[in-house]
């Protein structure tokens, strides 16, 4: 098959370049408003009941959230009348501006305690600001260039939830810019290092900016048809630049290889396409189904990751089959212009003359291994095990303001709110009985009960307003909007902002009987619901995940054992991870190495899933490129051992500058000032440097040693399905005899 592309491309490499370069173009100019189209946040499962609730709260009864809170500092009282009449003038003219709704603050709605900080030197103003997401952040963007700022003696900070989304879009926009700053030179760097020459290195790059261009575009396109999230794009950034560059690699350095074995420039690229180039396929397939298990998921966050993550390795795998070999023909054995290093006697990882790997560093650690193999697995695996034991003390929560970088006016009008004011309402939540609007006297019993939970300070209703289990004001004007179309609702205030208290008071209502069907709402409810679908859905993703994995590595190998080993060593790669994820952002230490953020004690819940997915397909990818080779000198030596001896050298140097490459582009997401970003810019770099290192240096040929010629073992009916259905390119490959050898080579 992929020799049939090669003498498809290859004569047309000019028309193929062309054809290549306009559509990434295209893709690039159309990915200049993608960030217009992207959504921020996509935390919320909108099917959950809080999700439902919150329909019902805007259908039903035409209210919805307050998603704009403006904070208003004075230098002495707010009660002052200079204070009260700038800042009544300043309702009034929020009230009037085109797509607000529901303007109401401390000096025109009676002046309530808990819209008035404890100092009394602020308070509050809210409002709602209509449209979609994308429209009302752009409307609320409008709003602060407009109020925000000093003003009449009153100092004005905007907030709110749309406020903290448009904020994050913002600054989801310039970490994918600043990522690709930093990234782009340090990974030419080390492409020069690796290759000696700038032409050579040069290759990967032009590789990954097609491949990104291309997948801006089509994420442009996706973004037009159905909603996506805005931290999709750093994805398509990072992670396109990086397996470009990866899949670059391992095809140009395959291509030297057999450059420096004789062949010309069209036998070469065939060979390379036969040999690299189904690695690459296969590891394209590996990236793209492990980061497709996310879309399982309901929160669009996490499907939007699964999205870019899955598009993003199809077409860095397809740029690198199609742009790179169209280039390579063009150049020939010029690639080696522009040598900055010295050329080495030998290209990296050749065989000698008589077809054995070179007796390199990563011959002579696999065959160290394979003498002393359980004691080295064992001490090894233990190590990795110390790494995660951080994971065991994870405390889950969702992400809220503190996410965002200190400046973000979002995250300070929030933090006034939850430090100054007392019961200011931020974490109220929403009871909707669908049906139950019609009995008053249920209406009423419910309400008390409500008021009567622990930790309920009060609850408002059609028929009034309740607290400690009774009526305390009757039903006025506005207790009206509580009822209608046979429904009614009841607004839950806590008696503390704490989001934790909050989400008790959740589990409280709903484990609590009711004359009716009720819905619960609100942001505590939201997050409940959210981690619930996360922890729902996960086993769906992962069977899916662990399915497609055993069938594609089956289809590499051969092999009935060795997927599953595959598998579990990627899964103990991911130990170091999640340990780093619990230390270093739960706990905080060294916060200041990665450019500080705030500890909140906890990890968002879609933080481990969204890892999870694309740092496992990260470590499967490496597994495939060296199993592919590990495959191919089996096929030739018949020996289980010199089959890791020697795909271990051949593959050792240049998988190890592809897994420093695609660190450094990982690590670029520190730079980032969203908390949630850096994340994966720690975790990816360690599942793919333990996996580069420990796992396929140590532990892969210690198990292959153990498993000896049992690991390539398949029944007869497996071996003719691999035989027809394995991407393989000889006709008739010959099965080798698995007892040839049975000890390591030195």
């Amino acid at each position: 098959m992929l020799d049939r592309l090669a003498r498809l491309v290859i004569p047309r490499r000019v028309a193929v370049l062309v054809v290549s370069l306009v559509l990434a173009v295209a893709g690039g100019i159309a990915s200049t408003t993608l960030f217009s189209k992207l959504a921020a946040g996509g935390f919320d499962d909108p099917h959950s009941e809080s999700g439902r609730a919150v329909k019902m709260l805007s259908g039903t009864f035409g209210q919805g959230q307050p998603n704009l809170t403006v904070l208003v500092t004075v230098d002495g009282s707010v009660d002052d009348p200079a204070a009260q009449a700038a800042a009544g003038e300043l309702t009034r003219e929020l009230s009037k501006e085109p797509g607000v709704e529901n303007v109401t603050s401390y000096w025109t709605a009676g002046k309530p305690p808990r819209m008035k900080s404890r100092h009394g030197d602020a308070a509050l103003i809210t409002g709602m600001v209509t449209g979609d997401d994308s429209t009302a952040q752009k409307r609320v963007a409008e709003l602060a260039d407009a109020y925000e700022g000093e003003r009449a003696g009153l100092d004005v900070t905007f907030g709110g939830n749309t406020k903290f989304q448009a904020e994050f879009l913002e600054q989801g926009q310039k970490d994918a810019t600043t990522g690709e700053i930093i990234a782009i030179p340090l990974t030419l760097i080390v492409l020069v290092f690796v290759f000696g020459s700038l032409m050579a290195a040069a290759l990967p790059l032009i590789v990954a900016v097609v491949a990104m261009m291309l997948s801006m575009g089509l994420m442009w396109l996706l973004a037009e048809v159905t909603a996506v999230g805005s931290l999709s794009a750093s994805v398509v950034t990072l992670l396109g630049l990086g397996l470009a560059i990866d899949y670059s690699l391992l095809f140009v350095n395959r291509y030297r290889e057999e450059l420096a074995s004789g062949k010309q420039t069209e036998e070469a690229l065939r060979a390379t396409m036969t040999s690299a180039g189904r690695t690459v396929l296969f590891s394209t397939l590996t990236v793209a189904v492990a980061s497709s298990s996310m879309v399982w998921f309901p929160l669009l966050a996490v499907r939007s990751m699964g999205y870019a993550g899955a598009l993003t390795a199809v077409l860095s795998g397809a740029a690198a089959l199609l742009v790179l070999p169209s280039v390579l023909a063009m150049l020939g054995d010029r690639i080696e212009r522009g040598r900055v290093i010295g050329r080495k006697k030998r290209a990296a990882g050749a065989a000698d003359g008589n077809g054995a790997a070179p007796n390199g560093f990563w011959h002579r650690l696999a065959t160290l291994v394979m003498r002393r193999p359980l004691p080295i697995a064992t001490a090894a695996t233990l190590f990795l095990l110390l790494l995660g034991a951080p994971f065991l003390g994870i405390n889950i929560g969702m992400p809220d303001e503190r996410v965002m970088p200190e400046s973000s006016s979002a995250r300070r009008v929030a933090t006034a709110v939850k430090e100054d004011f007392v019961g200011s309402g931020q974490n109220a939540l929403v009871v909707i009985a669908p049906k139950g609007g019609s009995d008053e006297r249920a209406v009423e019993g419910y309400a008390k009960r409500l008021s009567s939970l622990p930790g309920v300070a009060a609850v408002r209703t059609s028929t009034g307003n309740y607290a400690d289990g009774g009526l305390v004001t009757p039903p006025d004007l506005q207790s009206r909007g509580f009822a209608a179309k046979g429904a009614v609702y009841f607004s839950v205030m806590p008696a503390s902002d704490s989001p934790d208290e909050a989400a008790q008071i959740v589990g409280e209502i709903r484990d609590s009987e009711a004359p009716f069907e009720v819905l619960v709402g609100g942001m505590a409810a939201t997050n409940k619901d959210a981690a619930s679908a996360l922890v729902e859905w996960l086993p769906y993703a992962l069977g899916t995940l662990l399915l497609a994995m055993l069938v594609l590595l089956f289809l590499v190998t051969g092999s009935v054992l060795l997927p599953f080993l595959a598998v579990v060593l990627s899964l103990l790669s991911l130990t170091a991870t999640f340990g780093a994820l619990v230390w270093v952002f739960q706990d905080g230490h060294l916060a200041g190495l990665f450019g500080g953020f705030t500890v909140t004690s906890n990890i968002a819940a879609t933080i481990p899933v969204i890892l999870f997915g694309l740092a496992f397909g990260l470590a499967m990818d490496y597994q495939v490129f060296l199993l592919s080779r590990m495959r191919e000198e089996y096929e030739l030596t018949g020996s289980p051992t010199k089959a890791v001896t020697h795909a271990l050298e051949r593959t050792g140097r240049i998988v190890t500058a592809a897994a420093v490459a695609i660190s450094i582009v990982f690590l670029a997401f520190t730079a980032s000032d969203i908390s949630l970003v850096k994340a994966y810019g720690v975790g990816l770099p360690l599942a793919v440097l333990m996996d580069a290192t420990l796992i396929r240096g140590v532990l892969l040929p210690a198990a292959m040693r153990l498993g000896g010629g049992a690991t390539w073992w398949a029944p007869p009916g497996l071996r003719r399905l691999h035989s027809r259905l394995g991407l393989r390119e000889e006709a008739q490959p010959r099965q080798p005899r698995m007892e040839r050898e049975q000890t390591p080579t030195g």
